[in-house]
């Protein structure tokens, strides 16, 4: 089967394209046909030994389908199933593995590739307006990155919960992408904190959700009312230096919290639940799932070159 091989970390260029066997599926593991697999930030951190793992192998953890065979023990899956995980072990191939417990069905009214572009990050908007910060009518929140494919669900996301959102993005092609998605106010990133400090009359947002990190941790911080949550879901641009925790009492008794989709889908009822609210969303059409490309298998290292370079908007998949 085709697959796409890490033997050494580093930059994109070592995405390789090779032939491999095709696994075979073990007691309470599934074998899927991929047909499509989500690009996604943390394929870069596992890629270039920020997030250490063992050499080689094949990345990718998001991939939607139907299933090809069932290990012994597995009883809620059947050949030619259409499913979708976020745990899958070697996503970036034609056929992959995923644990039959982390293993959701993919409803008749979803199409497989917006499946695959939806689930990940349709579940960490869901974790992150409806657990980290529940967010209620009314409130002001600031997301950044919004035209990106987290940007653009958590926008909707919050949006459909009756929150006023305030965007931020890198061009203004981008802050359009985001107005689209249902975005107030967008804006650049250049001197945010301060927009965002008068759109709100000098009060601030509820919430900021924000997966950028480094570059943006600051003016998320100064951007936040008395009590307000940052939640920092990821760190596309860098990790946030260590501070004192003091600075978030002399700010305004401020919430910090470093979530991570993992910890909000531990027992297979919350998996199931977040994945059949994102994709009841998805089927109804409350959420559109906007895919900024598609790439064949083999041009793995150009889709994470343009991520990184944040040439892209919307989610990226690969084809295998």
């Amino acid at each position: 089967m085709r697959a796409i091989v890490i033997t050494e970390n580093g930059g994109p260029e070592v995405l390789a394209a090779a032939e491999r066997p095709a696994p075979e599926p073990g007691p309470g593991e599934v074998l899927i046909d991929v047909a499509a697999a989500g690009v996604n930030f943390v394929d870069v951190y596992y890629r270039t030994g920020a997030y250490p793992r063992r050499l080689p192998y094949t990345p990718g953890i998001e991939a939607a389908g139907t299933v090809a065979a069932a290990g012994d023990g597995v009883r809620e899956f059947s050949v030619g199933d259409r499913v979708a995980s976020s745990d899958v072990q070697g996503a970036y191939a034609a056929k992959a593995l995923v644990r039959a417990e982390r293993l959701v069905p993919v409803p008749d009214g979803v199409d497989l590739e917006d499946a695959a572009a939806s689930l990940l990050q349709g579940m960490t908007a869901h974790y992150l307006t409806r657990s980290t910060y529940p967010v209620r009518a009314g409130d002001t929140v600031l997301v950044h990155a919004a035209a990106g494919g987290m940007g653009l669900l958590l926008t909707q996301a919050a949006k459909a919960l009756g929150a006023r959102v305030i965007g931020t993005a890198s061009t203004p092609e981008k802050e359009k992408l985001a107005e689209d998605a249902g975005a107030d106010v967008t804006m650049g990133y250049d001197g945010f904190a301060d927009r965002v400090r008068e759109l709100t009359g000098g009060e601030g947002v509820a919430a900021v959700y924000d997966g950028v990190g480094a570059p943006t941790f600051e003016g998320s911080l100064a951007s936040l009312r008395r009590r307000g949550t940052l939640a920092l879901y990821g760190a596309a641009g860098g990790k946030v230096p260590p501070f004192d925790p003091q600075r978030l009492n002399a700010a305004g008794s401020l919430f910090l919290t470093r979530p991570t989709l993992a910890h909000y889908i531990v027992t297979r009822e919350e998996l199931r639940e977040r994945a059949a609210a994102v994709y009841g969303w998805v089927g109804a059409g409350d959420v559109r799932v906007h895919v900024g490309r598609r790439y064949d298998l083999a041009e793995a290292a150009a889709a994470h070159a343009d991520l990184e370079a944040r040439r892209t908007t919307g989610k990226l998949l690969l084809i295998p």
